[in-house]
């Protein structure tokens, strides 16, 4: 486990800046347009993560047993990338995203936690690199996920795309 931020939610000398814990609600990707509300996904019973539910499309989904979104370690935000009827989901705009692209993230606490663009990666869903995603970090960052890798044999989804990001302000 990661240290833990110093009193108030301050770094102790050999620690980045992080934010005090305060969930989020809402989403913002200025570079690709999108705006989201945030739901509250958990674990399903096979102990797999749930997804926005139905219908495809919908609203983006805060992964609770992840940290908030400016606290140290990876925040997880989930997003449907089509919708019913073979329209855009909420992270359909995903694969546009470039390194130093800004993800702006409102939080209850009226704060807003402002992450840069890393990098992004598409993932076979047998070879999800699961500790390099949701494991702990030494600073606050972000993982937005959704599907990829559209089958049109299987009419299913073979892939996960996750970018990676990292707390500005």
């Amino acid at each position: 486990m990661t240290p833990a931020p110093g009193p108030s939610g301050t770094p102790t000398a050999d620690q980045d800046p992080v934010l005090a814990p305060s969930a989020p609600v809402s989403l913002s990707i200025p570079s690709t347009g999108t705006a989201s509300e945030l739901l509250r996904l958990g674990l399903r019973k096979d102990g797999s993560l749930e997804v926005p539910p139905e219908p495809p499309g919908s609203p983006a989904g805060w992964y609770t047993g992840s940290p908030t979104p400016g606290e140290r370690g990876p925040a997880v935000l989930l997003g449907h990338v089509n919708a019913t009827g073979g329209g855009e989901g909420v992270f359909a705009g995903l694969r546009s995203l470039k390194p130093g692209d800004r993800i702006d993230i409102a939080r209850e606490d009226g704060t807003t936690a402002a992450f840069t663009v890393d990098r992004a990666e598409q993932y076979g869903k047998d070879d999800f690199p699961t500790l390099a995603v949701y494991g702990n970090t030494a600073d606050a960052q972000l993982r937005l996920i959704t599907c990829d890798g559209y089958d049109p044999a299987t009419g299913t989804f073979d892939d996960n795309y996750v970018v990676y990001a990292t707390l500005s302000r």
